[in-house]
């Protein structure tokens, strides 16, 4: 699985319609409107690196309010739940 962070600067009038429709987009896991540089980050979690380069410059970048995006891929995942399941190794 491929995880990877869009920053977008959206068109202010449109920050609501356009969180909605990225969450129509398959392998759109989560938006979140965000303070600073940036007016949404999206959360994605897809099968291929091909998949990433479709929803990115394709499907999100269609929607005609995404100004601009800066993609990050995450390397590793760090959860409190990992953190927890490392505490009860051998605790019965």
């Amino acid at each position: 699985m491929i995880s990877a962070l869009v920053m977008m600067n959206v068109r202010r009038d449109a920050i609501n319609s356009t969180a909605q429709a990225l969450l129509a987009i398959p392998g759109v896991a989560e938006v979140y409107s965000v303070t600073g540089e940036y007016d949404l980050l999206a959360v994605l979690h897809l099968a291929r690196y091909e998949d990433l380069a479709e929803v990115v410059t394709e499907r999100m970048l269609a929607l005609e309010a995404i100004q601009r995006t800066q993609t990050m891929m995450a390397f590793k995942a760090y959860s409190r739940e990992d953190l927890e399941q490392a505490w009860d190794i051998g605790v019965e």
